[in-house]
């Protein structure tokens, strides 16, 4: 596993915007934009991958992800 896979990747409606936009929680906020729900996603997890390389190059500590569990009821 990559380390961006470790950060909640989001795409919602904007209605105020008429349009897609795509963040990773704890990560980084909307950075991408569209019509189309997947290519805002495909988009997402680009950025989030080079946001990770990049942060990794300069050896900047990675913010903790915001991870979302959903436990099954016993």
């Amino acid at each position: 596993m990559k380390d961006s896979d470790r950060y909640l990747k989001i795409v919602e409606w904007s209605e105020e915007d008429g349009c897609y936009l795509g963040s990773a929680l704890g990560l980084i906020e909307y950075c991408c934009h569209g019509d189309n729900e997947v290519d805002v996603f495909k988009q997402l997890c680009v950025i989030t991958d080079e946001w990770v390389d990049l942060l990794n190059s300069q050896h900047k500590e990675l913010p903790v992800p915001i991870v979302y569990e959903q436990r099954a009821a016993m």
